[in-house]
Parts: structure tokens; C-alpha cells; sequence
């Protein structure tokens, strides 16, 4: 037995107390003081091959599971998006093309239900990035981008139909989601544009932005958007013309959302401009807060989704009824958790899942709207 630099993980006293050994009884056993087995489960030591094999038959189990490297910690390359400041940051990590990209998980994306688990920390000068576990766990991580608030749901549910499979979805307008899938930012992109016409919106966006790249666009749900306004609707708000009465207020998305693309649309055919609403450069960057600004009654008003206005207790205005796509390049189709993610789209549990949700409809869920 000798001593070693190399950083070991020791599983041995779980195994021991496993098998209801203590460390005199395992030494006996195997052949060895019981000091050596003290050393081992400290860490102070690793044992030789020879000794490693018997404790291994002897609690019935294989060497690697009572040894084995701990190769977090190591440091790799990688791309920053959403740059915060120096120190070492919190981020999510996602392998897109032979490339690690590293989002931050402090600031405004500090909670969902709680803290937010970290794949790693990012070096003081954002190059690189200590990841807590092995590199391969990103193999079977997809990275979705979007503003649909039941893309939870369907990360969950792939999750659930394979274990190693992960979706991990992060809030971005349809818009910038777009754009950050033909950086090379992102594996998929959600875009939930109305149809103006007959023009199908989310795909001559994502052939716009994506300039060429071939890509296939899955439908994932279909919901209401409109006006989320106090209990009771007391300024009573019936449409967007309404918002141009004195003393409303309304809380704006930001350039590049869907629903302020709505609501400007509807504001132009009111024949309304910015200026007739006080509010209108107020702007909040996602549904949620557009909901807590009327719940707090820092606003009359906020454009936002029948679910989310439900959630918080709010009345809502329809206005529109809309399809959130999903837009997947064509070159990461056979990438294991987007195959899974795919096979999920079609099941019935996800689509009922979708369809309970307040003004949310599941009937085109996991249909292919075509290819650009």
C-alpha cells in the first residue's frame, strides 16, 4: 500500500456498512491492519491492486465502485454567453457542436422553484469552466431556448422517459432564441409568432435567421395570448385601444418577444402609437414578471398568456391564439436526447399534461410543420 496524489473517490465505507462489516472485521477479511481500512475511507491512502481486488470480492462488488478517479474539477474551454462580470459564476454548461457554451445562472436567473444546480464555475476571466462532474454527462444534454412557460413540462417528461436524457430549457424571446441557435448557441429554439396571414411567422423567421441552414419545425403547443389585468378587471380593459385611457399602465416586453410583436401590431390597427401608452418603454424581459407587475399594482395591464395570468390570480383579455414551434436544425436530429425529446412530443401523457394548463390547447403537439 503506498500513498498517492491522484484524487481518488473512496466508496469503501458505504460498501462496509452496506454488508454490516466494521473496518476490524473487513481488515481480518482481506488480509490487512485495521489502520490500512481507517486510511482508506480518510482518504490518507489507496490500496494496491492486489488488496483492492479482495475487499472488492469480499463485499461483493466491483473495484470501481469502491475506487474510482474524481475527474471533476478539471478545467475546459469554453464560450460565455451573457457575460455578468468577473469571479467565478455559477453556469449551465451544454455541448453544441464540439463546443462547450456556458450560461449563467446568477442575476435574474437566480431562482425558478429554488437555486438552480450548477454544471460548473467559470474561471475570473470567463475562458474556462470547472465543471463538477465528467464531461460525457453533456453528451446526452440538449439545450432549448424559448419563452414557452410549459417547456418545463417537457423537460420533465423527457427526463422521465430516459433517465440520462436531459432538455435543459432556459428563457429567451423568440427572437433572440433564433438567433442564438444559428450562433451555435443552442440545439433547438421555441418561436411562438402569430400568423399575420396565411404566411406561417415562426418558419420564415427561422429561415431568415437561420440563412440557409436546413432545419425541421415540430409543433409543441398552441395557447391564448392577451391582456393580463387586475382581479375583477376594474379598469375594465377590453382591448388594446382601452390601454390609451388616462392614468393606465401598461408593462411592455422587450423588442424581439412575441407578444410585443402582437401588441404593436395591435396597436398600429387601433391606430394607436407608442406614445398614446404610458408604459409602453416599461419593460420587463418574461411572462412571469409581466404578471407580478399587475399582481403588485405597478401596472393595469401586461401582455402575457392565459396560463400565467391564471397562476397569479389575474383576469385576462384574449387577443390572439397562437402555436409555439419548436425549430431543430436538421444536424442535431440524431443526437440522443433530441431523438428522445421527439419521441416524447407524441405521447399522451405530455399532451395531457398540456392540455390542462388555463388556455393552452395540445391537439398539434408533436406535429411537423415541414422544413427550411
Amino acid at each position: 500500500m503506498g500513498s498517492s496524489k491522484e484524487q481518488v473517490v473512496c466508496n469503501l465505507r458505504s460498501a462496509r456498512k452496506a454488508k454490516g462489516l466494521s473496518q476490524s472485521e473487513l481488515a481480518e477479511r482481506v488480509g490487512v491492519k485495521r489502520q490500512a481500512i481507517c486510511d482508506m475511507e480518510t482518504g490518507r491512502y489507496v490500496p494496491n491492486t492486489a488488496a483492492a481486488l479482495r475487499m472488492a470480492k469480499e463485499l461483493g462488488c466491483k473495484v470501481e465502485d469502491l475506487f474510482a478517479m474524481d475527474e471533476s474539477g478539471n478545467e475546459e474551454l469554453v464560450t460565455f454567453v451573457e457575460k455578468t462580470g468577473a469571479g467565478k459564476s455559477r453556469v449551465s454548461v451544454a455541448r453544441v457542436r464540439e463546443r462547450l457554451i456556458a450560461y449563467p445562472l446568477d442575476g435574474k436567473w437566480l431562482f425558478s422553484d429554488g437555486f438552480q444546480a450548477a454544471d460548473g464555475l467559470l474561471t475570473p476571466d470567463c475562458s474556462h469552466v470547472q465543471l463538477f462532474h465528467k464531461s460525457e454527462h453533456l453528451e446526452k444534454k440538449v439545450l432549448l431556448l424559448g419563452c414557452d412557460p410549459a417547456f418545463g413540462i417537457l423537460g420533465a417528461h423527457a427526463s422521465r422517459w430516459a433517465a440520462d436524457a436531459r432538455v435543459q430549457c432556459r428563457f429567451a424571446s423568440s427572437h433572440l432564441a433564433l438567433e442564438r441557435l444559428a450562433t451555435g448557441y443552442a440545439h433547438i429554439a421555441g418561436t411562438h409568432l402569430h400568423n399575420p396571414s396565411s404566411v406561417q411567422s415562426n418558419a420564415a423567421l427561422a429561415q431568415k435567421v437561420l440563412s440557409g441552414s436546413k432545419a425541421m419545425i415540430v409543433a409543441f403547443s398552441f395557447f391564448e395570448e392577451g391582456l393580463m389585468v387586475a382581479p375583477g378587471n376594474p379598469r375594465q380593459i377590453r382591448t388594446v385601444a382601452d390601454l390609451a385611457k388616462e392614468g393606465l399602465g401598461f408593462a411592455n416586453r422587450e423588442p424581439g418577444a412575441a407578444v410585443r410583436i402582437l401588441f404593436d401590431e395591435r396597436l398600429a390597427q387601433a391606430g394607436l402609437t407608442r406614445e398614446s401608452i404610458r408604459g409602453y418603454d416599461k419593460m420587463v424581459s418574461n411572462h412571469v414578471q409581466c404578471a407580478q407587475m399587475v399582481a403588485f399594482n405597478m401596472a393595469d395591464a401586461a401582455m402575457g398568456l392565459r396560463a400565467v395570468a391564471s397562476a397569479y390570480g389575474l383576469d385576462f383579455v384574449p387577443i390572439e391564439a397562437v402555436r409555439c414551434d419548436l425549430v431543430i436544425p436538421c444536424e442535431f436530429q440524431d443526437l440522443p436526447a433530441v431523438k428522445i425529446l421527439l419521441d416524447v412530443l407524441q405521447t399522451r401523457s405530455l399532451r395531457d399534461e398540456i392540455s390542462s394548463l388555463p388556455g393552452y390547447e395540445s391537439a398539434c403537439t408533436g406535429n411537423v410543420i415541414g422544413y427550411v
